[in-house]
């Protein structure tokens, strides 16, 4: 993608999604659209819970920081793929 000057980037969480119609949604629909927002180009984060559940997987995965988001509960850890 580089070379046709793009740069990606992803924001992974997972969790319960609702569909309506075409479209999804849900609080992990919206958990992953707020780790994006932190994301730089280049790169993914993600959450504590997908670094769980990918135990064992031979990912390596290195802390970032600990964030508030709005209308969800909590901090939360994010990861970013070492």
């Amino acid at each position: 993608m580089s070379k046709l000057g793009l740069t990606l980037r992803a924001g992974v969480h997972t969790g319960e999604c609702e569909l309506r119609g075409q479209d999804v949604s849900g609080i992990a629909v919206n958990m992953a659209a707020r780790i994006l927002d932190l994301t730089p180009g280049g790169s993914c984060r993600v959450s504590s819970i997908v670094r769980e559940l990918t135990a064992g997987s031979g990912l390596e995965f290195e802390q970032v920081g600990t964030h508030r988001f709005k209308g969800i509960q909590g901090e939360w850890v994010l990861y970013a793929i070492a």
